[in-house]
Order: C-alpha cells, then sequence, then structure tokens
C-alpha cells in the first residue's frame, strides 16, 4: 500500500507519487501555532488534518519523525516587519511576563488539540529556545550575500536572491506584480528593497523579549524561526513541510528563500497546505463577527451556534471535508455529522457481538479494504474513505439485525477494518463527552419513573430502581424538592 501513496504538492501543483528521500523514515514540519491567545478553529482544522496525515504515514509502516514548532516570540502585528510583538503587546496589557503569556496559551492548546484526539508531535521545539540556531542561520545567508543588516537589524535581500532563484515557486505570483502592490519605501524605510524582510530586528528600548547577537540585542524575525527549527531536527531538506493556506505566500515563501539562501536546497520535497473555514458561506474572522473559539463550539455559547457539538463530532465533521476543500461551518452541516459521527460509532459497538454463521453472502470485505485504501492514497482523501465506512456500517447493522450473513474469517476482517480506520487513521474515539450527556438522560427517566411510582405508592418498583442503581455505583439523594444522583 506503501507505493500507492499520492500526495498533492503545492509546489508543483500536481498529484505527486510519495517517494519518501530515506525510506521508511519521514520528516514532517508543520507550523504550530501562535501562542498569544487561544488557539481557534482555522488552527484546529489544520492540527486535525495533519494528525490524520500523521496517523495515515504511521499506519502504512512509516517511521514518521513529525516537528510542530510553537511560536512564542518575534511575530510581528504587521507582515512588514511592523507593529508591536504580539507576545510584548500583550504582556504588557496584562502586567505579565510574556512567557506567561506564552505558558497560558500553550496549555491551552494542548489542552484542545487532545480533546481533538491529536497525536502529540515526535518534537515540539520553541522559537525561543532556538535563538542560537537562528543567529547562525542568519550568519550563513550574509556569508552568502543575501542579506543585509542596517542600524542593527538584518534584512533578507529578495531582489537580490529574485535574480538566481524563483522566489515565487510556491505560489506561481508574478514578481513584478508584487512589487508594484507594496507601497514605496518613501525614503521612511531602511530596507533596500520592497519586499525584504526581517531576520534579526532590533529591541526598541521598551521591547520585553530581547537576545543578544552579533548585530544587536534583539530578536528574531517570524520566518527564519522555522526555516532553522526543521534544518536542526529534519535536516537542510526533508519530505514533507505542512500548514495552512494562509501561510503560502509569505511565510512559506520566504522559508524556502531562507533555506535556498543557507543550504542551496528547498527545505521540503512536499508541500502541502489546508483550505480555509467560512461560516455560512462567509470566511470566519473575529472582524467579521462570524469567528468562534473550540469552547464555544463546544458549549453552544455563542450568538450563531443553536447548541454546542462534541470534539469527536467536530472532528468528524472535520475529516468529512476533504483537506484542501473550504470546510462550511453551519447548525445544519454541524447538526449532519453529529447524527453521522453517532451512527458510524454506534455500529462500532455492535461490532463485538457480530455472530458468525454457515449461510454466505456474497459480501467482499476485502474489496471494501481496497476502496478504502484507495481513498487515503489518493492524498488523503478522509471524506471518500468516511463513505466507504459507511458501507461498513451498513453490513454491519444487516449482520446484527440477521438480515445479512458473514462467516468467522469475514466477521474478523471486518473487525479488523473498521477498528484500523476509524479508530487508527480517522482518530475517532467513543465520545465520553456525549456519553455523559445521554447517561444524564437516561438518570432523568429513572429518576421521573421511580417518582411516579412513589407517588403510586408503589414502593417494590421505587425500591428496586434505587437498589439497581445502586449495585451498578450510582447513588441517589433525595430532598423536598428534588432527586439528585452522583456515581461512587
Amino acid at each position: 500500500m506503501k507505493d500507492a501513496l499520492i500526495i498533492y504538492n503545492t509546489i508543483s501543483r500536481t498529484k505527486e507519487k510519495f517517494e519518501p528521500l530515506n525510506d521508511p523514515f519521514v520528516g514532517m514540519y508543520v507550523c504550530g501555532p501562535t501562542v498569544y491567545s487561544d488557539v481557534h478553529l482555522g488552527n484546529c482544522r489544520t492540527f486535525v488534518s495533519f494528525d490524520l496525515i500523521y496517523r495515515y504515514l504511521l499506519h502504512l509502516g512509516y517511521k514518521v519523525r513529525y516537528v510542530r514548532n510553537i511560536t512564542d516570540a518575534g511575530h510581528l502585528e504587521g507582515d512588514r516587519d511592523e507593529g508591536d510583538d504580539k507576545f510584548s503587546k500583550k504582556a504588557r496589557l496584562e502586567q505579565l511576563e510574556p512567557m506567561e503569556i506564552v505558558q497560558r496559551y500553550t496549555v491551552g492548546f494542548h489542552d484542545v488539540l487532545k480533546l481533538f484526539n491529536a497525536l502529540p508531535p515526535s518534537i515540539e521545539p520553541t522559537a525561543t529556545g532556538h535563538i542560537s540556531e537562528q543567529i547562525e542561520m542568519i550568519k550563513e545567508i550574509i556569508d552568502n550575500g543575501y542579506a543585509y543588516e542596517v542600524n542593527g537589524t538584518v534584512y533578507f535581500d529578495v531582489e537580490k536572491y529574485s535574480k538566481e532563484n524563483n522566489y515565487t515557486i510556491l505560489t506561481n505570483r508574478n514578481l513584478e506584480e508584487m512589487l508594484n502592490n507594496t507601497r514605496d519605501l518613501g525614503g521612511q524605510d531602511e530596507k533596500k528593497g520592497r519586499l525584504d524582510f526581517a531576520l534579526w530586528i532590533k529591541a526598541k528600548p521598551e521591547h520585553i523579549m530581547r537576545w543578544p547577537s552579533p548585530w544587536s540585542v534583539g530578536f528574531p524575525g517570524w520566518h527564519i524561526e522555522c526555516s532553522a527549527m526543521s534544518n536542526k531536527y529534519l535536516g537542510a531538506q526533508f519530505d514533507i513541510h505542512g500548514g495552512g493556506m494562509d501561510l503560502a505566500a509569505t511565510h512559506h515563501t520566504n522559508e524556502i528563500a531562507q533555506s535556498q539562501a543557507c543550504n542551496h536546497t528547498n527545505p521540503a520535497k512536499y508541500w502541502m497546505h489546508t483550505n480555509m473555514l467560512t461560516v455560512n458561506g462567509a470566511r470566519m474572522s473575529k472582524s467579521a463577527g462570524n469567528g468562534f473559539l473550540p469552547h464555544e463550539l463546544f458549549t453552544g455559547d455563542h450568538p450563531l451556534l443553536n447548541k454546542g457539538y462534541s470534539p469527536m463530532a467536530v472532528r468528524f465533521f472535520m475529516l468529512q471535508a476533504h483537506y484542501r476543500s473550504t470546510l462550511d461551518f453551519s447548525n445544519e452541516a454541524l447538526d449532519a455529522a453529529e447524527k453521522g459521527y453517532k451512527r458510524l460509532m454506534n455500529a462500532m459497538l455492535l461490532l463485538p457481538d457480530l455472530q458468525a454463521s454457515d449461510k454466505s453472502n456474497d459480501i467482499q470485505i476485502g474489496e471494501l479494504r481496497e476502496r478504502c485504501y484507495a481513498a487515503m492514497n489518493d492524498d488523503f482523501n478522509s471524506p471518500v474513505l468516511i463513505a466507504e465506512l459507511f458501507e461498513g456500517v451498513r453490513i454491519v447493522n444487516s449482520v446484527f439485525d440477521g438480515k445479512a450473513f458473514l462467516n468467522g474469517t469475514q466477521i474478523e476482517e471486518l473487525r479488523d477494518l473498521m477498528e484500523q480506520f476509524v479508530y487508527q487513521v480517522l482518530g475517532l474515539t467513543l465520545d465520553t463527552l456525549g456519553a455523559k450527556e445521554d447517561l444524564e438522560a437516561v438518570m432523568s427517566i429513572l429518576i421521573e419513573l421511580r417518582n411516579d411510582a412513589k407517588t403510586n405508592k408503589d414502593y417494590v418498583s421505587s425500591d428496586r430502581i434505587r437498589d439497581g442503581l445502586q449495585k451498578i455505583g450510582i447513588q441517589l439523594k433525595d430532598n423536598k424538592t428534588k432527586t439528585h444522583w452522583v456515581k461512587g
């Protein structure tokens, strides 16, 4: 199955056969969050998508080193090396140390991804933990003639680089148009060229996060961080570089330029990008008022949501769209995904109870398995995989209802197929949050039945409900107005 995997490569704009540089080892780098605020759903969609990719590569038997960074310094508000550092600004507003901000939102980021059942990466480096590597890379770029220093700040010389290399190779944008659409320096900027970007920035007196360097006491530019960390842990060239499509035009374009200027090679063989999120057809954004955070989606505490949805239902919803497709949030779409998720997991619960039969149906589990692999081998096509798994759901339900028959070998094949693709590849689990809500609904019914029995002086039935619950560790506690239940 390994030999059949194809991946859409942003840099070639075509699907290519996946051939690792050093089979069976795979190096994958994904740009992680900037931890100055709560992780947003666009980030979550990207990380769930690459969790799927990571899981499937592992399932195929590859030995994957998955590196996903934490950006905790150097990310300015503006794309033109202007404005405040996001961490310093937040720290001043809340009268905290920047690293308190970093710690708070890094923990929150990890908590959210745990709810989504995302596997942790192999390595999660931080920008502040790799200042020396960034400085050494900047030195090399200067020595190779592609960067210059002005008043303690070091800039990458895009126009000089572009004379010898294709700066827009990732996006295929027209360089002349980019230059024309970039505002004139007007003598106010110390950069040589309009598209030049900072590798190292001299700190202003009020700037909190700062480190010594050969050029000034300052901090790194945003783009150099990922280049230095990917180079350290995956080498000058590795297999897959991923992130959201919003990173392609600037961040990833500059990463390629930096790595080419330093190591004379494009850092990644395959570039993969996830698409954007929309809400009711409009792009999700804070300014439009249609953005919501993961916890708002889980609780339903948002004007645009009719109710909350469990993390596993949301993960299932995300995987129903291909990672390169736009994902549109709406109450109707989330409701449909929730029903689909429950239908799938209900079938998984029936799997252990399927009974083998001497009768035979023309049900080819092997063909279903081949179609599941074909879906994932076609650029990780999770929506097609899910459609195939629902054929498995149909078979499970038919066998359980006695309308179809499988022998013992076929049942084992079906169990193995469903468990591998539902649990291992899609990363879905039985939803404990949903189970808790279901338990509360069941308990409400039982308490109502017990109260009706007490009202009708049917104490035998009332005690039977109480004692039966007690045997499974659930205690009923009555007061004058209400019956409460507790476990344990």
